[in-house]
Parts: C-alpha cells; structure tokens; sequence
C-alpha cells in the first residue's frame, strides 16, 4: 500500500498551491427602517395621553391668552369688546414711552432685579457646597428639609412671618424697647425695602436652588475627588477645580432663566407692601401694569406695558443664551 503522495508546490509546510479562500468584504450595517408616523403614535400612545392634560391647560392658559394682545392696538373697552373696539395704531405704546411713571417702574424692576443676582443668586450655591461637604446623610436630609419647607409657604404667609418679626408691633420691636433701646419698623422703611425684600426671597426660595445644585452635584464621579486628593489638592482647590466645573451648566442655565425674569419680580411680594413703603420704591412693571390695567381700568395701556416687557424679556433671553452658546455650554436650548 502506497503513502498518499503530495501535490506539487505543496514543499515543505505541506500547504496546497490552491488560490487561497477569497476574504468576504465587510458588509454595510443594515439601512435604518424608517416608521411611520402612525405606528409611533401607537408606539408611545400612553406617553402621548399623558401630556394631552398639559398641552390642553398650556394652551388654554398661555397661548390662547396671547391672542387678546390686539388690545394694544385698540382703545379698548370691555363693554364694548375686541371685535367693536376702535383701531389706534401705536398710539397706546406712544403713551407708555412717554409716561415717567413707566420708567420709574422699569428703574425699580432693573435696581431689584440686579441686587438679587447679586446677594440672592448665589446663596443657594454656597449652601449647596456646605450641604454636600456634609458626610452625615442624616444631618444633611434634616438641614435640606429645614430649608426646603419656606418654598411652599405662601407670600401672604411670608410677609405675615415678617411683619410679626421686624414691624412696627413686632417681636424685635418689642423686645428693644424693653431692654430701653429705640424700637424700629423695618416693615415700613422705604430705605430698607431692598434688603428687605432680598431677604424674604432668600428664606423662601433658597431651598428650591439647594436641591438643583444638590442633583448636579450628585453626578460628579468620585474618583475625582480622589485622584485630586493623592495629587495633593486640598478642599478649596477641588471646589474650584471640580465642583464649581460640574455646576457651570447649571448655573449658567439657572442665570438665563433668571435674566428672562428681569422684568418680573415677585407681583405677589410687592403688591401685598407696597402701600406700607410708597409706590416709590415698590412700583414695578408688574404691579404698574396691575394698577393701569385693572385698577384705572386703562386696560390697553396696561396691554402695551405688558406687551413691551414680554419682547424685552425675550429678547435678553435669546441674548444670554447666545452668550452661552459662545462659550459651548449649551444654555436653555441648541440647535441640533
């Protein structure tokens, strides 16, 4: 019986002279298959009938309500209605522009406005970071919840709090003139309006911040902090390097939202003191609007007031958040 011979060119690996197997090419990944729009409206129907209660008082609320800003263009009156009231062009913007009144009511609203960025904005900040170095999750749920609770106060109840503190008949009052110092009325002092004000924001709403900046923070790796540890860093340069760089969005979202709000600043707050300090230093566009509109009944003038502010403010808004894009973060919206 004879050995199996080789085949020719087979040498000494014994490999076979035929053509090696050709190598399949890479195959393309597989076209996206395009839905219709109806079968992910079935897809995500439950989603979809979930918001309908949303979109429905949104539009209602807000959108609806836009369509009466005709008025400031008309001599309006209410017994007369939209369709029967006189056109008058500009006239009524004319009105407000020329108006001192209206200007004395935007510089309170910019002096207000610009004060809170100042000594309002950043407390909630600063808490956030004294909160997060807390190791004790138990001390920080208590201080978190202590903080938290003025937000659902009503304004009604936050003034009452304050006037039963700092007023004329108040506890602070009545515990300095028993001690025969000079009693005081912070309630009622238009020089001390501003702070006072500043101060009821910040015991009302620095809560609410605490937990935005609390749940950006809760998103920083901790291995950061770690390696910046046995790299020598001490407390103040891990703020500076890690934590104020996790909240820079955040922060810079919170300052666009808060500069679309420039001209609306706590109607509740001030209307309910405005006549304990004078118009002087509590009139603003809102409370102006307020006592044009409704109080004098001068309801188109009130309407073209409005209708400024709201383009202002839109307009700061697009401007801040251009801003941002400029410096990459992404702001309250970006193209995709």
């Amino acid at each position: 019986m004879t050995a199996p011979t080789r085949s020719a060119g087979a040498g000494r690996t014994g490999r076979s002279d035929r053509a090696p197997r050709p190598v399949p090419a890479a195959t393309s990944d597989p076209p996206v298959r395009h839905r219709s729009a109806w079968t992910r409206i079935k897809r995500d129907r439950s989603l979809l009938i979930m918001t309908v209660p949303v979109i429905v008082l949104l539009g209602v609320f807000a959108y609806v309500p836009m369509l009466g800003n005709v008025i400031a263009w008309q001599d309006y009156s209410p017994y007369v209605g939209i369709l029967d009231s006189p056109f008058v062009g500009w006239w009524n913007f004319e009105r407000v522009f020329t108006n001192p009144l209206f200007w004395d009511a935007v510089r309170n609203t910019l002096v207000i406005t610009a004060f809170q960025l100042v000594f309002f904005f950043p407390i909630p900040i600063v808490l956030a970071l004294l909160l997060n170095s807390v190791i004790t999750p138990a001390i920080r749920t208590t201080i978190q919840s202590v903080v938290y609770l003025p937000h659902f106060f009503s304004w009604v109840l936050v003034v009452t709090i304050f006037q039963q503190l700092l007023g004329g008949a108040g506890q602070l009052h009545r515990i300095l003139e028993a001690n025969g110092f000079a009693g005081f009325d912070i309630m009622t002092n238009p020089d001390t309006f501003l702070v006072l004000i500043t101060a009821q924001s910040v015991w009302k709403d620095a809560g609410w911040g605490i937990i935005i900046f609390l749940a950006a923070l809760s998103t920083v790796d901790p291995a950061l902090y770690e390696a910046s540890v046995m790299d020598g860093a001490n407390r103040w340069r891990r703020i500076w390097h890690i934590t104020l760089p996790a909240l820079r969005p955040v922060i810079i979202l919170l300052l666009i939202l808060r500069l679309g709000d420039a001209l609306t600043v706590g109607f509740e707050q001030l209307i309910l003191q405005r006549g304990a300090v004078g118009a002087g230093v509590a009139e603003v566009l809102d409370t102006f609007v307020y006592y044009q509109g409704v109080i004098n009944g001068d309801w188109s003038f009130a309407a073209a007031a409005g209708l400024v502010k709201g383009i202002v403010s839109l307009i700061l808004v697009l401007g801040a958040n251009k801003i941002a894009h400029v410096f990459g973060e992404a702001g309250v919206y970006k193209r995709a």
